[in-house]
């Protein structure tokens, strides 16, 4: 039964979506050790929640993530809004490798293999996921409108890019949503992504709205994760920057106990007003592989904070330590 979850619109045309999505991708790879049954029954949970829009991507797990929600997805289509990604390469053989390809060619070629692997015959929302600057925008977003006409795909997202690529590749064809990262923590795309955004219509998903799980107050270093975590390796985890990044989640912890609720609430529903705040729609996808998890962020969908308390909130962006990955040269940031 429903919680009764408010929706919203992804894009002008788009579909209607719980205002809080799930990504998938940890149920693959990347955040240590997963169990893969929870996984599953957090998929089912998360429509018994009102939350309609799964994300997904080729290259987590190296397929595995699609595969691996591929029947929830077909036995759910019409409930199910399914976004997956294309335009990460990486290699079975070097798991340090990433590569960006935009090019058309290999737009063509990554639909049809992430079809293949989620036993669909269309996906809902098809983002390119990072963007290669060597490629022409309107070549790229040309050849993904192409798969619109073909019925491959429904509608189609972006992901990292700047205000200036959003309205480019919105002319080229209607753009539904823009992925970035946005935070208490992330607050970069606001210089330019998010005002192009509204302007155009377009609606925002915020990956990593809890800062990868920083802002839960869950744990306060690198040392406190498993070998297999990817997030050892990311410069706010680290030393000095993770010292510095747990103190200022305090103000958070704060605010959730004279709340009554959790630190991974208050950071989601900082995230959530940030569509009246902006003025357009934004559907956070925080990623968990535990139902416990699920029921906890999405209680945040409709809890509206004080204007004291976003006061509070207001400049611990300005005092994250590191960057948001090693290497920033893919992300929108490096662009603008």
């Amino acid at each position: 039964m429903s919680t009764g979850l408010p929706t919203t619109t992804l894009g002008s045309n788009g579909p209607l979506v719980g205002v809080q999505g799930l990504g998938c991708m940890g149920m693959s790879e990347f955040y240590g050790p997963t169990d893969t049954t929870e996984a599953l029954a957090t998929l089912d949970r998360a429509l018994e929640l009102g939350v309609t829009l799964f994300d997904t991507a080729d290259i987590y797990g190296l397929g595995h993530n699609e595969e691996l929600i591929g029947p929830f997805v077909r036995a759910n289509r019409d409930r199910v809004v399914l976004a997956t990604k294309y335009g990460i390469e990486r290699r079975a053989d070097d798991p340090t490798y990433r590569g960006v390809n935009n090019r058309p060619e290999y737009i063509r070629s990554a639909v049809d293999a992430s079809l293949r692997r989620l036993g669909v015959e269309v996906i809902d929302l098809y983002y390119m996921h990072r963007r290669d600057p060597g490629v022409p925008l309107a070549e790229s977003v040309g050849a993904m409108a192409e798969l619109v006409a073909a019925g491959k795909v429904r509608h189609l997202g972006l992901s990292e890019v700047t205000g200036a690529e959003l309205r480019e590749a919105h002319a080229v064809h209607p753009i539904a949503a823009l992925q970035s990262e946005w935070s208490i923590f992330s607050r970069d795309v606001e210089q330019s992504a998010v005002g192009a955004a509204a302007e155009l219509g377009v609606a925002f998903v915020p990956y990593s709205p809890l800062g990868r799980g920083f802002l839960t107050g869950a744990f306060a270093s690198a040392g406190q994760l498993t070998a297999d975590d990817f997030r050892q390796y990311q410069p706010r985890f680290s030393g000095d920057n993770a010292k510095a990044n747990a103190a200022l989640v305090e103000p958070i912890r704060a605010i959730a106990a004279a709340r009554g609720a959790t630190p991974a609430q208050i950071a989601l529903a900082w995230v959530h007003q940030r569509a009246e705040v902006h003025g357009l729609s934004v559907v956070p996808i925080p990623g968990t592989r535990r139902r416990s998890r699920l029921e906890e962020n999405t209680a945040a969908a409709t809890l509206h904070l004080t204007e004291e308390e976003l006061a509070t909130l207001e400049p611990i962006a300005g005092k994250v330590a590191g960057e948001r990955y090693p290497d920033m040269s893919s992300t929108s940031a490096a662009r603008e």
